[in-house]
């Protein structure tokens, strides 16, 4: 549940930053005209509805399981997640080089520029302050892990859905801000159309990545690779196991699910065996706070 709680937090920063920041870049590009303040407003639109999909899906994790779902709705959160890099690719992405062809082929001067320029530099410190708050949920699951490690082995999809949404923001942010200055010191507004059509590019680029990693927990993966190790390494050295047969695991959203395959050791009758198999599962369960649900059969072999 505290893994639920980090992804809360982090959601919640990204949605109080990108409501504030919608409004103000919303007033800047009716101001301006410009088109890259323009992709960047629906952008943070866009975010602020996706963080809203998030919450609703960590809500439907807590439902409880029912006859229909014997597995609980832990899930139910992937699926909200690639919904969210579907509409990042979608919303975001796509509008954005929509809108950057349009200017292209129709270019338009852009006006009160210190007045985007502040806008943005005033959506980098908020976006700033965002991705700060979700690194901070990060560096507790890394592990000593690179950040590329973590994007690629992390089982929340939460979490890697709004790193991803702060870092597109804030490339984003500098993407316009570039153009938007380009623009300004050239007066050819063909700097402003190439700023937006590249905030699209990035978007669709990180959209594209979000949802592969979201992919592979919809249909299923097993828990986090340095769990899982610790996990086979607690079993093998449990006395009341000579050897593990097989070693299943699944992600369901934040719980987790464990099958276990294992060579007994004698225990002189069937009733000292349960009790062998109950303690080390009582044991697992402690060490494992987030398995929900755990199977364990004995056999002698594979």
């Amino acid at each position: 549940m505290s893994g639920q709680a980090d992804s809360l937090k982090s959601i919640l920063f990204a949605l109080f930053a990108n409501s504030a920041i919608a409004v103000a870049k919303g007033f800047a590009a009716i101001l301006t005209g410009s088109g890259a303040m323009l992709a960047e407003a629906i952008h943070s639109v866009a975010d602020a509805g996706n963080q809203l999909l998030l919450i609703l899906g960590l809500r439907q994790t807590r439902k409880d399981p029912t006859e229909d779902h014997p597995l609980g709705f832990g899930k139910s959160i992937y699926f909200w997640s690639f919904l969210v890099a579907v509409i990042l690719f979608s919303v975001g992405g796509m509008f954005s080089v929509y809108e950057g062809t349009h200017k292209l082929l129709h270019p338009e001067p852009i006006s009160h520029v210190w007045v985007a320029v502040g806008v943005l530099v005033f959506a980098i410190v908020a976006e700033s302050i965002s991705l700060w708050g979700c690194m901070r949920e990060v560096n507790k699951e890394r592990h000593g892990r690179s950040i590329l490690q973590w994007f690629r082995n992390s089982r929340s999809s939460a979490l890697i859905v709004v790193f991803g949404e702060d870092v597109a923001a804030l490339l984003g942010l500098v993407l316009a801000l570039v153009a938007i200055l380009a623009t300004y010191m050239t007066g050819n507004p063909l700097w402003d159309a190439l700023g937006t059509i590249s905030i699209g590019v990035l978007l669709i680029v990180i959209a594209f990545f979000v949802a592969v990693e979201v992919k592979d927990l919809l249909i299923g993966q097993s828990v986090d690779p340095a769990k899982l190790a610790e996990m086979k390494s607690f079993l093998n050295g449990r006395p009341e196991i000579v050897n593990m047969f097989s070693l299943l695991t699944m992600q369901f959203g934040p719980d987790a699910m464990v099958a276990v395959k294992a060579n007994m050791a004698p225990t002189g009758s069937e009733r000292d065996m349960i009790l062998a198999i109950n303690t080390v599962e009582r044991e697992f369960r402690v060490r494992f706070p987030s398995i929900k649900w755990l199977f364990f059969e004995p056999d002698v072999e594979d």
